[in-house]
């Protein structure tokens, strides 16, 4: 990712890193042509998810394997992100899988194909564990609150 100045279409240097101490961090960049600076600010969890994947700010050449450090991670793990069929909820139950309603299915559209099966996964094991005959977006928001995903 590169910062452009807008006035003068010029790619801005990296300046700055500052961890403030909260959780956070903030990056500054300035236009080489006309000294126009930026920062960029990252809350805790943006902070938290450029360390767990080892991105340095401020200007690195990409490895050969992009995001190696989740690839690595994920090794045999193949379906890790894949939509795939409803499975036995967890224990080897034998209950039928809980229902998507209309509308979290609507709601489930709108999260990133990469990631989409293991949140799928994610709520469908809640709906599961709980006995739920159906996911609905309230038991979407009730699972993410007490999954703490909220950020997410």
């Amino acid at each position: 990712m590169k910062f452009l100045c807008v006035d003068c279409n010029v790619q801005m240097n990296y300046e700055d890193r500052q961890v403030p101490g909260d959780g956070t961090f903030a990056a500054a960049y300035v236009c080489p042509a006309c000294n126009r600076r930026i920062a960029m600010l990252a809350n805790p969890m943006e902070t938290q998810l450029v360390e767990a994947l080892g991105v340095q700010v401020g200007g690195k050449t990409l490895e050969a394997q992009p995001m190696d450090l989740v690839r690595r991670t994920m090794e045999g793990k193949d379906d890790a992100f894949e939509d795939a069929p409803d499975r036995p909820p967890p224990g080897g139950g034998r209950s039928a899988p809980p229902r998507w309603t209309e509308e979290a299915e609507a709601r489930l559209s709108r999260v990133p194909a990469f990631v989409r099966g293991m949140v799928k996964r994610i709520y469908a094991e809640y709906a599961a564990e709980r006995g739920l005959p159906e996911i609905t977006p309230e038991i979407m928001d009730r699972a993410r609150t007490e999954l703490g995903l909220e950020g997410m």
